[in-house]
């Protein structure tokens, strides 16, 4: 199977959204796409009619694209980010393992 990392993605969409992409044009898409994961779980729930074009897989994948390639215009390592954000929480919420325990833990 396929690897990829948050740097790797994040890379390519710094690439690829170099010119001509806002940050709030971005996040204008990303609000758009998580409407339709809302759209997919509304029918996938059976709260509205299913359209048969409910793939939440794919309108996800689209959530995460326009999530990184915002970080990624604005210079931020979500990699360090979630690493960061994720051990204080851990902290506030009394939680264990924290995530980068949780890797170690899993990489022995």
């Amino acid at each position: 199977m396929k690897q990829l990392t948050f740097h790797e993605l994040q890379n390519y969409l710094a690439l690829k959204y170099k010119e001509g992409r806002t940050s709030s044009a971005l996040f204008m898409k990303l609000v758009e796409e998580i409407g339709e994961v809302a759209e997919v779980l509304n029918q996938l729930e059976g709260r509205k009619a299913n359209s048969g074009n409910t793939s939440l897989e794919k309108e996800l994948v689209d959530v995460i694209h326009y999530a990184v390639a915002i970080a990624s215009i604005n210079d931020i390592d979500l990699t360090e980010a979630i690493f960061n954000k994720d051990t204080q929480a851990a902290m506030k919420y009394n939680q264990s393992p924290n995530l980068e325990e949780f890797i170690r833990g899993h990489n022995k």
